[in-house]
């Protein structure tokens, strides 16, 4: 059985609730990807066993959950599973994952779990962890938690119906959403705050919408405030997800590509709630905002001369730089290796030094650099510490403030913060030196057996000498490299020049699906006419080596 259960972004599949038996749960889930009840009480236990405990300390968990029908049965079982480990288990009920976050640090847990799936169909769901420092779990410490997981389901550690149902209440409940609205939203101008005063703007001094901002929250907690806090400060916003049926139902980030954009009558016959209510403006106008279901990511629309498309994570970072950057400020910038290579490349247009780095996928892996890989302390400063880590998915994660201790930060990225970023750089952009977006592509194959990939084998061999061969019948081929990224093991990157433009290929398993995926980046003034045929012929490979058992 794999020792590792989580996968990129923690733990994430369909909902099973029919499974009871341990064995059978860690099975499925290894196979099928399929979450079900005992796994959730295995990790609560498991997690007793992995943590760090001085003695006498009362071990502290907090857990919070989106709106997906069968969250409150999951939330019960790792709360038996926590109890029985001796965990003092506070619920903040339904919540986005950056709310967890926060009442992580302001519990003073040893842990928060957020039982979610992201993006996913309602009927999955999953689980992320966060440490008392207010950072997502790495690998090291999954693999160990996985390994007390699968060690426990081969315990004797039978717990009757009336000790089950007992053990399922936390110590202590904050179930209202009046406890989440209240501090996310109060936790959000703070941060807006020092922001807004290194910049000496404020919110109500954006540009650029003619029209209300028409916001899109996937059903999830954010629907219920994250509006208002924005109409208090100057901005006209409507929520439009209210009506969905259920929470990530044709709305929400999850259904956007980073590249994506919508001629006009595609937009009107969309099904997405945002996409069909979007109206006419004139071009480069911000008019929709769209959060995922759990609200840790968010992704902008705006308007072209023949429709709309999206603004991504990447143009949302370089907004950001381009604005701190005139205001004097020097940044650290760590950027995913599936972000533009624009973003990164021609730093001579900022006025100010910025420090870059590329990181594995995954928004932990912006804070382990961020952070200098110091994830088992805060940072500590008087002022907010001069970071930004992105992904072009839209994940912005930036330095937030420890509730309780003074000149202490942790790092976490936050959906309706990425889209108050975006507005405050709106009311200082140096339009002339914003980015000049390169050219991306990312395909997956699906229903492959991942075992067969490991970015070192014989066919990576010759998915590289693939890449190779074709975009050498159409470009003249220099510096070709294969290399590694720390936090990737399966990761396969290719850098090289395309007649003088940089390009970045990578192939890599998918953390949570039974896919794989290969991506391109060519930086602006590439010609990218040669490349598709490329990823084409690798993806015809994997699709046919890889075929699932």
């Amino acid at each position: 059985m794999a020792t590792n259960l989580f996968g990129t972004d923690g733990i994430r599949g369909r909902v099973n609730a029919n499974i009871q038996n341990e064995k059978i749960a860690l099975e499925v889930l290894r196979e099928n990807r399929e979450i079900s009840p005992p796994i959730f009480r295995l990790i609560g236990e498991a997690l007793g066993r992995s943590a760090e405990v001085e003695s006498g300390q009362q071990l502290r968990a907090v857990v919070g959950w989106d709106d997906r029908p069968s969250n409150t049965l999951l939330a019960e079982y790792l709360t038996v599973g926590l109890n029985l480990a001796g965990f003092e288990v506070t619920h903040i009920g339904i919540c986005a994952t950056p709310s967890l976050h926060y009442a992580t640090l302001m519990f003073e847990a040893d842990f928060g779990c957020m039982i979610t799936a992201s993006h996913n169909p309602v009927e999955d769901s999953g689980l992320k962890i966060f440490t008392k420092y207010g950072y997502k779990t790495l690998p090291d410490f999954e693999v160990e938690l996985s390994r007390n997981a699968i060690s426990l389901s081969r315990e004797d550690r039978d717990v009757d119906h009336i000790e089950r149902e007992r053990l399922a209440i936390p110590a202590f409940q904050h179930h209202s959403s009046d406890w989440t609205i209240t501090n996310h939203s109060a936790w959000l101008s703070k941060r807006y705050s020092g922001l807004a005063q290194m910049l000496g703007k404020q919110l109500s001094g954006a540009s650029n919408l003619t029209t209300p901002l028409l916001v899109d929250s996937s059903r999830g907690s954010n629907k219920h405030w994250l509006v208002k806090w924005l109409i208090d400060r100057g901005i006209a916003a409507l929520e439009v997800s209210d009506s969905a049926p259920c929470l990530n139902k044709n709305c929400g980030a999850g259904d956007f590509l980073p590249t994506q954009e919508w001629t006009f009558a595609e937009a009107r016959k969309s099904s997405h709630r945002l996409i069909n209510q979007l109206s006419s403006c004139p071009p480069g106008t911000l008019v929709g905002a769209a959060l995922d279901g759990d609200g840790d990511r968010c992704l902008l629309i705006e308007s072209t001369t023949t429709g709309f498309r999206v603004i991504d994570g990447d143009r949302i970072a370089d907004a950001f730089i381009n604005c701190f950057s005139q205001a004097g400020y020097d940044w650290h910038l760590a950027a995913s290796i599936e972000s533009d290579l624009s973003l990164t490349t021609n730093l001579d247009r900022f006025s100010q030094p910025v420090k870059t780095s590329e990181t594995a996928v995954g928004d932990r892996w912006l804070s382990v650099s961020l952070s200098n890989g110091m994830m088992n302390e805060y940072l500590v400063g008087e002022t907010l510490p001069q970071l930004i880590g992105v992904e072009d998915s839209g994940h912005l994660v930036l330095p937030s403030p420890h509730p309780k201790l003074d000149q202490s930060w942790s790092l976490v990225g936050d959906g309706a913060m990425s889209l108050v970023v975006y507005l405050l750089s709106m009311t200082n952009l140096n339009e002339a030196t914003l980015m000049k977006g390169g050219w991306k592509c990312r395909q997956s194959v699906s229903e492959v057996d991942r075992s067969k990939w490991d970015g070192k084998n014989q066919l990576s061999n010759t998915v590289e000498s693939t890449f190779r061969e074709y975009l050498g019948n159409t470009y003249d081929i220099d510096n070709w490299a294969r290399t590694v990224v720390d936090g990737e093991a399966n990761l396969m990157l290719i850098t090289c020049t395309l007649s003088g433009a940089k390009l970045s290929l990578g192939v890599r398993n998918s953390g949570t699906q039974a896919k794989i995926s290969v991506s391109a980046r060519l930086e602006h003034g590439g010609d990218p006419s040669g490349i598709q045929g490329s990823i084409d012929a690798v993806c015809s490979i994997l699709a046919v080596q890889m075929v699932s058992r």
